[in-house]
Order: structure tokens, then C-alpha cells, then sequence
């Protein structure tokens, strides 16, 4: 059956709304847009009850018998303020985090395994989850200097897509179409780039399964296969928020050369960054997504 054909009208609609609450939100102070952020968070608990549902079954089986109903309870509603802070969070980035002052809203921890994997003259994949603000991540690495590529997928509202990309680009990291860029993303590697991608999605029964949370999980190939095939570097890394401040993190570094005799190389890797992630996801759960399916 032939998909329904969008509505320009409609999505040029949906785009002046976001363009005015984003509008709105840079107008407020700081303190403002944040209480603001909880309200909405207060709300969406309460009347998104399909994915609240969802976070409190993944929770359930992910931490089987270390918390209890009213503690699964507090994480959800964690996990709602953080994201919902989150995204009032990026909408100040742009004016509020600077080259100068990084500091005071960011720390860099292993900071030297990071910099050093940057620097290494080799490509490199830097790969991260839905957990704490991979946005900020981003962003304070391209107020650094360094050129990275995101990869990400293409939103169905074009005019929203061209904005959020245009937002996220401004520090000079670009993006890359989920599906359709792979032969740019090889030339990338080639010439000694470093892409970024986030690894924790469901991928379906093509997806390779491996453990997460004690569960298999599908989990896209892509990953491990550009590491294995193009000799690339992987660095975990994670950006949750600590005592007021996003900590950028390096979970661990792995060499492809590590697995030349290892006899299915693709799975070992991409156990290893989904154990990495997990690792990562285990101290703040309250700022995973545990809204989406991931064990499907």
C-alpha cells in the first residue's frame, strides 16, 4: 500500500509552531526556561501514558528486583524532567556555551583518552546512546576545533529537518543521512575523519543480538563492520549530567587490530560498546530514554 503523500502546508505549520516555542524559550532566562521544562515534563508523564508504560516495563526488566514500584516510579519521572530539560537546554546552547566558558557548564573526564583518539592522525567512530545530552557532547567537541560528522536520520518534516540541521551544524559538525550516505561516510574515513553515531537503537530482525541489560538486543551492524573494514577506532563515550555539570566521558577505546583472530569479530565489537553503553546508562538511569522499545 502506496504511503499517503505529506502535506507541505501541514509541515510548514509544524515548523513555525516549533520555530516559535524554541522563540519563546531563548526569550526566557535561563531559571525560567528550565521551570518551564519541568512543568512540561510534569505533563508529559501524565498524559503520555503509552510510553510511560514503556519506560516502567524496560526499567522492570533491566534492574530485575533491585527497585521497587515507587522507585521505578521516581525514575520515570526523572527520565521525563531530564529530557525535557534537555531539549531546553540545546535551545540555549548557541548563546550560552562558548569557547570561553565551556568549563563552567562541562568537564571533560579522561579527557586525555579523548583528545588523544582525536589527534591520533587515524579515523576514528565515536559512538554513543540516548543518554544524558549527546547534543551538548557534540557540540562542545566541535567549539574545540575538531571537525566531526553525525550520523543521523533525516526527518520527514523537510522544513524541520533543514532547521535542526542548520542548529546542530553551527559549531562545525555536519550530518550524515542514516540511510543514503554510506559511500560518504567511507570517504570521510578515508581521509581520516571521525564520525559520530548513536548505537543503542533497535535494528530488527536483520540487526545482530547481542546482550543489553541481560537481554538480546537487535543492534545495527553498520558500527562494528566500518571498524573491522576501513581500520577504524572506536571510542565510547557518554555525556551525563553531574552535580550541574555534563561530564564527557570516555567509556573505552577499542582497536580493530585487537580482533584479527577473534572468529566473529563483528559480534565481540558490538557487544563490547553495547556492554560499554550499558555501563555508562547503570550510573545515572534517570537519564536514559527508556521511553522506546529497545528490546523488541
Amino acid at each position: 500500500m502506496a504511503e499517503k503523500p505529506r502535506s507541505a502546508v501541514a509541515d510548514y505549520l509544524v515548523y513555525v509552531a516549533v520555530r516559535l516555542v524554541v522563540c519563546v524559550l531563548q526569550a526566557l532566562p535561563f531559571s525560567a526556561a528550565c521551570a518551564f521544562a519541568r512543568f512540561l515534563a510534569w505533563l508529559a508523564y501524565r498524559i503520555d501514558k503509552r510510553h510511560r508504560l514503556v519506560a516502567q516495563e524496560n526499567l522492570a526488566t533491566a534492574f530485575p528486583g533491585k527497585f521497587s514500584d515507587a522507585e521505578i516510579d521516581r525514575i520515570v519521572r526523572g527520565v521525563y524532567r531530564h529530557f525535557c530539560t534537555v531539549f531546553v537546554e540545546i535551545t540555549h546552547l548557541p548563546r550560552k556555551l562558548h569557547v570561553t566558558n565551556w568549563k563552567k557548564y562541562t568537564r571533560l573526564v579522561n579527557g586525555r583518552r579523548i583528545i588523544d583518539a582525536m589527534l591520533s592522525g587515524r579515523p576514528l567512530l565515536i559512538v554513543t546512546g540516548h543518554y544524558g545530552n549527546w547534543e551538548m557532547a557534540g557540540f562542545v567537541i566541535g567549539l574545540a576545533g575538531f571537525r566531526t560528522h553525525a550520523i543521523a536520520r533525516p526527518l520527514d518534516n523537510p522544513y524541520l529537518d533543514d532547521y535542526l540541521r542548520s542548529f546542530r551544524e553551527r559549531t562545525g559538525q555536519r550530518l550524515l543521512a542514516k540511510h543514503g550516505d554510506f559511500d560518504k561516510m567511507q570517504q570521510i574515513l578515508d581521509g581520516g575523519g571521525v564520525i559520530a553515531t548513536l548505537a543503542d537503537q533497535d535494528a530488527g530482525q536483520r540487526g545482530l543480538f547481542v546482550d543489553f541489560f541481560g537481554r538480546p538486543a537487535s543492534t545495527h551492524k553498520a558500527v562494528a563492520l566500518m571498524a573491522l573494514e576501513q581500520r577504524v577506532p572506536m571510542i565510547v563515550v557518554g555525556a551525563p549530567k553531574i552535580d550541574g555539570k555534563y561530564h564527557l566521558t570516555s567509556a573505552d577505546v577499542i582497536l580493530p587490530e585487537d580482533y584479527d583472530k577473534t572468529p566473529d569479530a563483528m559480534k565481540a565489537i558490538t557487544q563490547r560498546f553495547t556492554t560499554d553503553l550499558e555501563q555508562l546508562v547503570r550510573r545515572a538511569p534517570e537519564q536514559y530514554f527508556w521511553l522506546h522499545r529497545r528490546w523488541k
